[in-house]
């Protein structure tokens, strides 16, 4: 057992040693005097999106905790990325892999973690996610990942190469070295725990603001402090937003949190491929509509300086849903208000 487990993790880190830092993206020609934003695009590691860092730490950390053998089957509650990237790790090491999803999820996501060896096993309701995942880990004696509960407690948030130190490093030659702001979106919570730690730890004077999208409760939970807040219906933007507030949600080390439209999230991803040729996936959207507001805010107190969001995915994943414009009309309505309001940035 511990020679495969060693082995396992030699695995991943040389995959790590492999993979090059994501690309930080400055967005030009906005109409934003002394205020730059940029995007870090998660879209190019091995598996296409900011998973891919959340399933390295997830096996690592049931690696060494004991919790994965060579003959276990790894459980996890996905709408997609988490799954695509954790389906890639599993066939690495060789282990069977299935991710518990709404039916809903993008056709393109199933294919990728079918293609990376997993299983898909569906539920109606997004809702329904996490109790199915843990029947079927104790079904088939296996281990359920379960990244809402483990995603801030799996990654080192001091350093090593996580997805804080891989900003403020890349930031450290730009005229606004240290950003006014970072803007992200929570999913399980983890990335943006990783962020909030790193900047006290660090000392900084970043603000961190977290973007919710509708029929998320982490905003609602957030302003009233109540952590039991559910949610009936899931979001209908893929990989962010929960029905319920998870305990990887870390609240006390978020500056301020925005609620942030559906219609908004997807008039932005569309505003972004025409201003900047980058397709994105509509959480990309959220992220960058939460940071068009800071800097809208910044502009009216006459403040300066620099802003960053995350590129969660690509919008290559999404191309017969955030991105045909017949589908959205169908799914969410006329978004032609807040792509009114996105032209005066550009």
């Amino acid at each position: 057992m511990k020679n495969w487990v060693a082995e396992a993790i030699r695995k991943i880190n040389a995959d790590f040693q492999r993979s090059a830092d994501t690309h930080l993206i400055k967005l030009e020609g906005l109409n934003l005097k002394g205020i730059d934003i940029y995007l870090k695009d998660e879209s190019t590691h091995p598996t296409g999106s900011l998973k891919h860092r959340l399933a390295r730490s997830l096996f690592l950390y049931a690696l060494c905790n004991g919790k994965i053998g060579e003959n276990t089957t790894i459980v996890e509650a996905s709408s997609g990325s988490t799954a695509v990237s954790e389906a890639y790790f599993a066939r690495m090491l060789g282990i069977p892999f299935i991710a518990v999803m709404p039916r809903s999820t993008a056709q393109s996501k199933i294919n990728l973690i079918t293609r990376f060896g997993g299983r898909c096993h569906f539920v109606e309701c997004p809702t329904h996610m996490h109790d199915e995942a843990v029947r079927l880990a104790q079904e088939c004696n296996g281990y359920f990942m379960d990244q809402f509960m483990f995603a801030e407690r799996a990654t080192d948030w001091r350093g090593n190469n996580n997805i804080a130190e891989s900003i403020f490093g890349q930031m450290s030659a730009e005229p606004h070295s240290v950003p006014h702001t970072v803007v992200m979106s929570a999913g399980t919570g983890g990335t943006s725990a990783t962020i909030g730690r790193y900047i006290r730890y660090k000392g900084l004077a970043t603000e961190l603001v977290v973007v919710d999208p509708e029929h998320s409760v982490f905003y609602d939970s957030y302003q009233s402090g109540d952590r039991t807040l559910t949610s009936q219906r899931g979001s209908a933007i893929e990989g962010i937003g929960r029905p319920k507030v998870e305990a990887s949600f870390q609240p006390d080390v978020i500056d301020k949190m925005l609620k942030v439209e559906d219609k908004a999230s997807i008039a932005t991803i569309h505003w972004l491929a025409d201003i900047a040729g980058i397709r994105a996936g509509a959480s990309t959207g959220t992220n960058l509509w939460g940071a068009l507001q800071v800097a809208a805010g910044m502009q009216s107190r006459g403040e300066q300086g620099s802003i960053v969001t995350l590129m969660c995915d690509s919008g290559e994943r999404y191309l017969d849903t955030y991105h045909n414009l017949q589908w959205v009309e169908k799914m969410f309505g006329d978004i032609s208000v807040y792509t009114e309001q996105l032209q005066k940035f550009a």
